[in-house]
């Protein structure tokens, strides 16, 4: 397994996860209108949505590989456009605008707060945009199985630890007030890093 594909996989792992979007949202809003702990449940949900579109993906791709190689290479480019074209959105991102939340003795089961977040990933065309986009980056006809597992893996974990770490930390005031007044900032670096990474895959060999 290359080291520099790895990196690469853990680099655009912590980009997708820690910018803004419907799992972050997500578990945002069931971490300040119900609890911590059902925060922490949704994002077990949306950790088993990652398992989910990694699969299917590795799958599909290698199924793409064995047949054509040209319409293999047609999806990687198309991927490495992807990855710059949300990269571009994210440096248009405006500043959050904070929306009123009425505090209520509301109370939510583990299980529906897993499946919110669940539904919530696997449900977004996004995902399955992204994963390919990335997988295509660093799979060929020579990767072995148990690398690819490791490079799924890798965004599995990343999304399983930032999201419970959101659910833990957001429920607190002080830190809700000050991720919300600079996420507009977050999420335009992580914009730039996104068309960067885009640009170096686009034209990058792939190797084991």
């Amino acid at each position: 397994m290359s080291f520099a594909n790895w990196l690469t996989v853990f680099s655009l792992g912590m980009v997708a996860v820690m910018s803004p979007g419907p799992d972050f949202a997500l578990t945002l809003r069931n971490s300040l209108v119900y609890s911590r702990k059902t925060g922490i449940y949704t994002a077990l949900g949306i950790t088993v949505g990652h398992i989910i579109h990694a699969t299917y993906c590795l799958i599909g791709i290698g199924a793409i590989i064995s047949r054509s190689i040209i319409l293999f290479n047609i999806i990687k480019w198309v991927g490495a456009a992807y990855l710059i074209y949300i990269g571009i959105k994210s440096l248009k991102a405006k500043k959050y605008q904070e929306e009123s939340i009425t505090k209520q003795a509301l109370k939510i089961g583990n299980w529906a707060a897993f499946r919110i977040g669940l539904l919530g990933d696997v449900l977004n065309p996004k995902a399955t945009l992204f994963f390919l986009a990335l997988f295509t980056q660093i799979i060929h006809p020579a990767t072995r199985l148990n690398v690819q597992v490791v490079y799924g893996g890798t965004i599995v974990v990343q999304a399983l630890a930032w999201y419970t770490l959101v659910a833990v930390l957001i429920s607190q005031n002080a830190v809700k007030k000050l991720f919300q007044s600079i996420s507009h900032w977050i999420e335009r670096i992580t914009g730039a890093v996104l068309i960067g990474l885009g640009l170096r895959l686009a034209f990058a060999k792939a190797n084991d």
